[in-house]
């Protein structure tokens, strides 16, 4: 399993995006880019074993049983807009 962060113009300034689903609004491309990566990286702490609950992408809340080691992988990538918007 792959945990894509993308940096994209959003709200205003820079956000990441994980699936449809989208960080805060950060100031700069930089500044979302370095959130997504802290995001990114505790991704790939494990823990121990546990329950969780959280809603998915139609809003219907799930329940499941987690065990702690299993990690996925994480990249952040940066918006074809952001790449654009860079100066040389």
């Amino acid at each position: 399993m792959m945990a894509r962060y993308k940096i994209v113009e959003h709200d205003g300034g820079w956000a990441y995006k994980l699936g449809d689903v989208f960080s805060e609004t950060f100031p700069s491309e930089e500044a979302a880019h370095k959130a997504a990566e802290l995001a990114a990286k505790r991704q790939q702490v494990g823990g121990d074993p546990a329950d969780i609950s959280y809603q998915d992408a139609t809003g219907n809340w799930r329940n499941e049983h987690v065990d702690g080691g299993e990690r996925p992988e994480t990249e952040v990538v940066d918006s074809p807009q952001a790449e654009e918007t860079r100066l040389p």
